[in-house]
């Protein structure tokens, strides 16, 4: 075992620049896949690599929605070093060890989350194999595990900032304004059976202002990552250097929305407001989906969040009684119902197996959940993650589980505890879990229906507004509702005939739909619907046979290789390869 050294941001002093600076090589990589399905090295089936399938639209079958997100870390590292930089995401085992074999890289750096250890340990041993002499650096959100320096062949564990790391090893200036590469906000949609083109839908452009969150929730691991409570980066700290980069990401990738990847967006308020002015003198009708708590959307109107034109906010619901400050005073449905009146779609987030959580009352808590009927509903466990006050809470009560009784690949939040719950015992989370998932979809309907009612609502507040831009932007969002939106609900209300909760909302959703475009909407349901209903058995026989679904290889340089091997060559073939734009500056 080499020696290890673990980097937080204010350790950056002591870090030696590496021998050959700015000229060395990088690779960077994320974990290798399979993801989707259980193997000796941690892949588990019930957590994939597909975010709303994997904690949102879980349970919700052929309407589940599909869709991947990149390793936007690793592709905002290699934007914002001049070294020559190679980034794979998403590589199969034999395609990583292909690019170690083959390529001389002076530096490996891998992201990974805590339950991918088993992975990471072994890609670090390979590196070791193929390239002896490569400085190894690992971060991301495994970065918090206790001991990790001791259990895997890297040089360095790093936590907190990558880009200012990275720079600083490799002698470049760490303070340079950081430049926003291109980032698509999703791939590889599949809906009602149906792989959907990312050119149809106009995907949004990933936005990331900034890192960490100030508000530090104790089971955060995305606050400790940062610095916990009250720490945070922000990379652009005024609304006009954010508008300069979102008209460049407008311009460059002809897109419209924005999804900002931000854990507290509106909080900079003095930013927000800036944005909200530049956008209004320059008649922009982006969409903007945003992450939030309830106390910091308190701080704004409803005509201002819809002048800046958010249209889906991520909003941390927790449970019933919270004694978060973030949710203090804050009648969570309430403002659910008055965001959705205004065409703000809302996903909502719930905890299961809060301290006070036992059998007796866990029904009452999903109920409270459900009762919110927002657009979607993640359910995640209560997790003491690696590195977070909630984790140090729970080591210093003795209640945490050790490696002999559950496997660090299992610490996900979506399958079981990694302690001992004071009242809920051993099992018996998994199936509440699927309950509170159940519950919200056998009362609420399929998720994908529940998402067009914003749009809906907000254009029929809206057609008429003062405002040319906001006029525009719900005239756009409605496109496909009288049509697409009609054949879904007419093939729901088909499907299910027999729960007469969703088929009421089928009815009812359809009903407005006709009222509001007439014929159009009621031929449109029926031939669509047809066709849907068609995809939907199809998919349902696919996914009996236990289909699953992994993402495609992504192969990037930020610089030209003028003699690839053969053999990388071959490996190029079955893999995407991606020519980056150059990184947005900014102006």
């Amino acid at each position: 075992m080499t020696a290890c050294t673990v980097h937080d941001p204010a350790s950056l002093n002591s870090l030696r620049i590496h021998p050959r600076g700015s000229g060395a090589k990088v690779l960077l990589t994320s974990v290798f896949g399979p993801y989707g399905r259980d193997d000796e090295y941690g892949s588990r089936a019930v957590n994939p690599m597909e975010l709303y399938h994997n904690q949102v639209t879980r349970v919700q079958g052929v309407f589940s929605l599909r869709v991947f997100h990149r390793s936007w870390s690793l592709m905002l590292i290699q934007a914002n070093i001049d070294a020559p930089c190679t980034c794979l995401d998403f590589p199969s085992l034999n395609r990583f060890i292909e690019e170690i074999r083959n390529n001389d890289y002076d530096i490996v750096g891998i992201s990974s989350i805590a339950p991918n250890f088993h992975k990471v340990k072994k890609m670090c041993d390979l590196i070791r194999e193929h390239l002896p002499d490569a400085t190894i650096v690992v971060g991301g959100h495994i970065a918090n595990m206790p001991g990790l320096h001791r259990q895997i062949e890297a040089d360095y564990i790093v936590q907190g900032d990558g880009i200012r790391w990275l720079r600083r090893f490799l002698g470049e200036d760490e303070s340079k304004p950081i430049r926003h590469p291109l980032m698509r906000a999703g791939f590889g949609l599949r809906a009602v059976g149906l792989n959907v083109p990312t050119k149809a839908l106009n995907i949004q452009a990933t936005l990331i202002p900034g890192v960490g969150c100030p508000i530090g929730c104790n089971f955060c691991s995305t606050s400790a990552m940062f610095g916990g409570k009250g720490k945070f980066v922000n990379f652009y700290e005024t609304g006009d250097e954010l508008f300069d980069i979102m008209c460049q990401l407008e311009k460059q990738m002809k897109v419209r929305g924005f999804f900002v990847m931000d854990e507290n967006f509106l909080l900079h308020r003095r930013r927000a407001l800036r944005l909200l002015e530049l956008m209004r003198e320059n008649e922009k009708s982006w969409e903007l989906s945003i992450f939030s708590s309830a106390d910091v959307l308190k701080m704004y109107t409803m005509e201002q969040l819809v002048g800046l034109g958010v249209s889906w906010i991520w909003l941390g619901l927790e449970g019933k009684d919270s004694q978060y400050g973030k949710l203090k005073d804050a009648d969570t449905r309430s403002l659910v119902r008055t965001l959705q009146s205004h065409g703000i779609r809302v996903l909502g987030s719930s905890i299961i197996g809060l301290e006070e959580h036992t059998p007796d009352n866990i029904d009452q808590a999903i109920d409270y959940a459900v009762s919110h009927d927002t657009d979607f509903h993640q359910f995640m466990l209560y997790m003491p993650m690696p590195g977070t006050p909630l984790h140090s809470e729970m080591s210093a009560k003795g209640v945490m589980l050790d490696d002999s009784e559950i496997d660090i690949a299992d610490v996900h939040g979506q399958c079981r505890f990694n302690y001992r719950h004071p009242h809920i015992k051993h099992g018996d989370e998994t199936k509440f879990l699927l309950r509170a998932f159940r519950r919200d979809f056998e009362v609420n309907g399929p998720s994908i229906l529940r998402y067009y009612r914003g749009p809906l609502a907000g254009w029929k507040r809206y057609k008429n507004h003062s405002e040319r831009r906001i006029r525009k932007r719900f005239a756009i969002g409605i496109q496909g509702i009288a049509s697409v939106y009609a054949g879904m609900a007419w093939a729901a209300r088909r499907c299910f005939k027999n729960n007469s909760a969703i088929f009421s909302k089928s009815t009812a959703w359809l009903e407005e739909v006709y009222s509001e475009f007439g014929l159009k909407a009621r031929l449109g349901a029926q031939l669509i619907g047809r066709a849907v209903s068609f995809l939907l058995r199809r998919e349902e026989k696919r996914l009996a046979k236990g289909r699953t679904r992994e993402p495609p290889t992504f192969y990037e340089r930020n610089y030209k290789e003028t003699n690839p091997t053969t053999k990388v060559k071959k490996a190029a073939r079955q893999i995407r390869w991606v020519v980056p734009h150059p990184p947005l500056p900014i102006r």
